[in-house]
């Protein structure tokens, strides 16, 4: 691929997280311009969707799909496709289903990718998982499959029982948003960034510089990044934020803005 260093630069722009995937992603395209009908890469963050649609923008005979076991996975997997195949493409996935004691239903998300990670797996492999009140559903790459069956026994030393079901009985996640109404001095992520996740300015500022907040999953740019309606910001550890609307100018020239804030 000629644009190949023209791409990995791009997007090195953005931080090491993006020049990383953004290598991994080239590696694997060309890999298919080499001949191979499709190929599959490891689970990433929805941001890998827009680096793999630049790539396949630059590539004549390759285009690019996106996976996670259903719509609106926020980890998905990234497969390029020779457009001579016409076959189906076998992302590599396997849902299990992890049950433990009802008396423990305050597990939580946290606790249970803690878990998984403890037991030394890549975070690649991990798919989204879906939390279900003494339980949870998680999709996982189809090779460890039988190896998370096997070791993956406790969560916070609470014993579990994880089998394999089919996709079709996946429950989809329940979109839980709380609404917010406020006004802002601009729509720099910063001042919106406080008011939909109600952290102080200086708290938002502070987090941004860290490297703890994105947009529309892309590493954030700086604290005076402008936002819109329907961008998406991710604060870690806080959830994320979606803005619905704007709603206005103020008599003091303020604008209003609605936020779904997701936990």
């Amino acid at each position: 691929m000629k644009d190949r260093q023209k791409i990995i630069d791009f997007f090195k722009a953005s931080g090491q997280e993006a020049e990383e995937i953004a290598i991994r992603l080239t590696d694997l395209a060309e890999s298919t311009e080499k001949g191979r009908p499709f190929a599959v890469g490891p689970f990433m963050s929805p941001y890998a969707v827009q680096v793999a649609s630049t790539i396949a923008a630059h590539m004549k005979t390759v285009s690019a799909r996106a996976w996670g076991g259903y719509h609106e996975a926020e980890r998905v997997k990234i497969a390029f496709v020779n457009e001579d195949f016409g076959g189906t493409v076998d992302f590599g996935m396997k849902l299990l289903r992890a049950t433990w004691d009802d008396r423990y239903r305050l597990i939580g998300h946290r606790d249970v990718l803690g878990a998984l990670m403890g037991l030394g797996i890549e975070r690649d492999v991990l798919g989204d998982i879906l939390m279900q009140g003494s339980g949870a559903q998680l999709i996982v790459d189809s090779r460890m499959a039988d190896w998370i069956q096997q070791n993956f026994v406790k969560v916070a030393m609470v014993p579990m029982k994880v089998e394999e079901i089919p996709f079709d009985e996946l429950v989809l996640p329940e979109k839980k948003a709380k609404g917010i109404r406020a006004t802002v001095a601009s729509l720099r992520l910063d001042a919106v960034g406080a008011a939909g996740f109600g952290v102080s300015r200086s708290k938002m500022v502070s987090a941004i510089s860290g490297d703890k907040v994105q947009v529309n999953w892309a590493p954030a740019k700086g604290t005076s990044q402008t936002v819109k309606p329907g961008d998406i910001i991710s604060f870690r550890g806080r959830g994320r934020i979606e803005i619905v609307e704007l709603t206005g100018k103020s008599r003091k020239g303020r604008t209003g803005v609605r936020i779904n804030r997701y936990k």
